[in-house]
């Protein structure tokens, strides 16, 4: 038992797997427990020259729905650690409204993956369009320290592919800080 009067599980790594930083102690979360939406509607303090949203305004929306969605889903405290690329398809201007919607894709040692979907909408006609989508890394934090998240239950086939697509994109990342490093 930790100082705090809280149970910290204990963490294995199991070796010889694409997931070596998954532990079978872990506590094991479904990620519909943590599924996050938000609803923004776009004023002209957050609109660019032309009339669109800033892509950083919306940057921050997805980071903070990401963030709610992660800290449900470690139940603790959860950092940005890293976004993926991000390419915008379509603008959302404004008077117009902004839905994000977040979900746990993988989770890893002390941290996990969120998907982000941000979708413009038209709250008059009922209209929606694709606006931007990326992922997002949280790392979990207790009393200043990296602690271990809970093991992502896969329930189905889209779920399972959107799991190995995080670790393909996590090992991608992970090789990237190798190279980069200083020697």
């Amino acid at each position: 038992m930790a100082e705090s009067g809280r149970l910290q599980p204990a963490c294995r790594r199991v070796k010889g797997s694409d997931m070596s930083e998954i532990s079978a102690d872990r506590p094991k979360k479904h990620a519909r427990g943590s599924f996050t939406q938000m609803t923004e509607y776009v004023l002209p303090t957050h609109a660019n020259a032309l009339g669109n949203v800033f892509g950083g305004q919306v940057l921050a929306w997805m980071d903070l729905c990401a963030a709610i969605c992660s800290q449900r889903f470690m139940g603790s405290v959860g950092v940005t650690a890293g976004i993926d690329d991000l390419s915008f398809e379509q603008p959302i201007r404004v008077g117009q409204v902004v839905r994000l919607e977040a979900r746990v894709t993988a989770s890893f040692r002390t941290s996990c993956e969120v998907f982000v979907d941000v979708r413009g909408e038209d709250a008059v006609t009922g209209e929606t369009w694709p606006c931007v989508s990326g992922f997002l890394t949280f790392v979990a934090f207790r009393e200043g320290r990296p602690v271990s998240v809970p093991e992502l239950v896969v329930e189905t086939p889209e779920e399972e592919r959107m799991r190995d697509a995080a670790i393909e994109r996590r090992s991608g990342r992970l090789a990237k800080r190798v190279h980069s490093a200083p020697t």
